[in-house]
């Protein structure tokens, strides 16, 4: 009688091709910067009629495996998710792709200064067609940039890098 080494193979290749998709996943999660959310991510589980039996990690026969969030890295406090140190009222945050105030009024002679809190890199840069002063380098993370404003006026800027992101400082007398 031959034995058919089929379901051993077979076995071994659905364990590849879970390890294969679970290290996937959290290849994505990783370069997607993680979450900004403290709870655990949750669980990953099977598809109908999958198990992860025999899979590291995996307990029991339900074959869930249970994936916590990466650590944080921002600046906020474990008590509702605020800013560790108050915002001064001439300073302005980069943070989830905006700028924060989006518009920021100020007396002239203020000294504002933006700080890039995100982990890609941003600009603040005058508008098109402004005639704005604002000019900064790409700022990596916790990078800043300021900025005296002598002159009233509107001053419109934006990211060059992600033009979505608009704010504005109001210069009074």
């Amino acid at each position: 009688m031959n034995a058919s080494p089929s379901p051993p193979v077979r076995r071994s290749r659905a364990v590849w091709l879970v390890a294969v998709a679970v290290a996937g996943a959290l290849g994505l999660l990783s370069a997607c910067g993680g979450s900004s959310h403290p709870e655990s991510a949750g669980a990953l589980s099977p598809g109908p009629g999958q198990t992860l039996a025999g899979f590291p990690g995996a307990s029991g026969t339900s074959g869930t495996v249970a994936v916590s969030a990466p650590p944080s890295t921002s600046s906020t406090s474990p008590a509702g998710g605020q800013p560790s140190a108050p915002a001064a009222a001439n300073a302005v945050t980069i943070k989830n792709f905006a700028f924060s105030p989006p518009t920021l009024t100020v007396k002239a002679g203020t000294k504002v200064t933006w700080t890039n809190t995100d982990p890609d890199a941003h600009t603040v840069t005058s508008k098109e067609g402004s005639g704005g002063p604002l000019q900064s380098a790409a700022l990596a993370t916790n990078d800043t940039y300021s900025y005296t404003f002598t002159q009233p006026g509107t001053y419109p800027y934006y990211c060059t890098i992600h033009p979505y992101m608009t704010a504005t400082v109001e210069v009074t007398p």
